[in-house]
């Protein structure tokens, strides 16, 4: 097992995926960035501290603070549209009636010789299910076949039912109660459901295991074949594969970083070891 690295998120898995160079990188050698993402930079950071900051009104609402009192924070042309998106979404209406709302709440357990990491937008509880919701500030809309797939998605649902059950009075979540909705700040009539079932959580959850076993004894990390993904990659000048950031426009998912978090074991929900 690398010693740097303790912990595996959606994150981590996804850099793994995509090519495992980038996860030895910005997770072992925990190098700084050499090169920006997306061009333009000044703009594109700008838009994910605007994305940061929707996401920090949208728990003060789900808290209980009213929407108008919220609202007023809402000070660039892009969070005032996302917010009167959100608070007008018609498939958000009531959401804060729902017995069960955990906003902004972490889920651990163990994976292999690591802890499987996960901090969720919010997690709704109703009589009949327990919803997921992560709210998405993309500038496009993906494509439902490529958020299926993404590690987000299985690792969301997947803890879930892994380290979910103190949540439920201490009962498991079964992967028939779940579902995963994207809601998009800027399609918010399109979001994407994913509901889950047991087989998807054992396949789920065995690929898990197989990807933190070939982490744990990996005895190099090869850079990617696809070189278009490195054209997203702030890494790619170490790997002499260009210094130029690519164009925001040419992708989908790409567009925004991933979500990287600071981690307080003192509040994660989990189970033991």
């Amino acid at each position: 097992m690398p010693e740097s690295l303790t912990t595996l998120s959606q994150s981590s898995l996804q850099d793994y995926h995509d090519c495992p160079r980038r996860l030895e990188l910005r997770y072992l050698q925990r190098l700084a960035y050499p090169a920006i993402e997306t061009e333009p930079a000044l703009e594109n950071e700008k838009h994910q501290k605007e994305g940061e900051y929707f996401h920090r009104l949208v728990q003060q609402h789900l808290v209980g603070i009213p929407a108008e009192q919220v609202g007023k924070l809402a000070n660039t042309e892009n969070l005032k549209r996302w917010w009167d998106n959100y608070v007008h979404a018609s498939d958000l209406k009531g959401l804060r009636d729902l017995p069960g709302l955990f906003a902004e709440t972490t889920l651990s357990a163990p994976l292999g010789p690591f802890r499987l990491v996960a901090k969720y937008d919010l997690i709704a509880l109703s009589p009949e299910r327990v919803t997921i919701y992560d709210w998405k500030t993309y500038r496009l809309r993906p494509r439902n076949e490529l958020l299926h797939t993404r590690w987000q998605t299985r690792v969301y649902r997947a803890l879930l039912v892994q380290a979910g059950a103190h949540l439920n009075h201490g009962s498991p979540f079964t992967p028939e109660q779940i579902e995963m909705v994207y809601w998009f700040a800027d399609f918010p009539d399109e979001p994407a459901r994913f509901i889950y079932k047991t087989d998807q959580y054992r396949r789920d959850w065995s690929a898990l295991e197989t990807i933190a076993d070939e982490i744990t004894h990996a005895a190099d990390f090869p850079k990617t074949d696809n070189l278009s993904t490195c054209n997203y990659c702030p890494y790619r000048s170490y790997c002499n594969r260009g210094i130029r950031a690519g164009d925001p426009g040419d992708t989908e998912l790409e567009t925004a970083a991933d979500e990287l978090f600071d981690i307080n074991f003192e509040q994660i929900g989990e189970i033991a070891f």
